[in-house]
């Protein structure tokens, strides 16, 4: 499939659930070097995630307004944020022309209610490590484009680690999802297996990275190759 018609299938599918056989959305997070975020725009993902958090080894403080401006429209830009004040968040959307925004702490439902209002596209993470994890969801259905389902640790993220896949299953919400946590390129045979309806795309980061913040561009590719992206 090439780019053209990738695109249009995701535009069709953007606001609701790709479902088993179709294509996944892919979405690489932690940018911060200019050089590898125009290369990394060479392979056209969905979502291009940038990290406000400054605490994060990938903390994005202070990116190049014209290299992100330059990116493709089809390139949706995603601000990550941690318990972060909403004008703080909507100042640094501003200033990047972010698409969307990440919420990877305790944000509120009226948090992202508010964002959503503000035409953004409103990722909200939640960490898993049993069942009963994904009851946190339920206030969250109708006020986020997405889920995003990552491992439990005592950080926001980027740990390398994976959850037990097989728990997805009782997720029962019905806003669309995608999966984070230690993804690597040997996992797609495992990816592919799961049949959720509502599991939507891939969230890359450490397990794709030369260092933190810097993407290994070639291993990107096959990846997205492998995965007929």
């Amino acid at each position: 499939m090439n780019v053209k018609e990738r695109d249009i299938k995701f535009e069709t599918n953007f606001n609701s659930p790709l479902g088993v056989g179709s294509m996944l959305c892919i979405k690489v997070c932690g940018m911060k070097y200019s050089q590898n975020i125009v290369e990394l725009a060479d392979l056209n993902p969905n979502f291009m995630g940038f990290i406000f958090y400054p605490k994060s080894p990938r903390y994005a403080e202070s990116l190049d307004v014209d290299i992100l401006n330059s990116l493709p429209l089809s390139i949706k830009k995603i601000g990550v944020f941690v318990n972060e004040d909403p004008e703080v968040i909507l100042s640094i959307v501003q200033k990047y022309r972010l698409d969307g925004v990440q919420l990877h702490g305790n944000e509120s439902p009226e948090i992202c209610k508010k964002l959503r209002e503000e035409k953004l596209i409103v990722l909200k993470t939640f960490s898993v490590s049993e069942q009963n994890d994904f009851l946190k969801t339920d206030n969250y259905d109708g006020v986020c484009d997405y889920f995003l389902f990552d491992t439990k640790t005592s950080a926001y993220g980027g740990s390398g680690l994976k959850f037990d896949w097989s728990l997805l299953n009782n997720y029962k919400g019905k806003t669309s999802f995608l999966l984070s946590g230690g993804i690597n390129d040997d996992d797609i045979v495992q990816i592919l297996k799961i049949s959720h309806s509502k599991f939507t795309g891939l969230d890359l980061n450490s397990k794709f990275e030369l260092q933190p913040g810097l993407k290994d561009i070639p291993k990107l590719q096959i990846f997205f190759q492998k995965m007929n992206y």
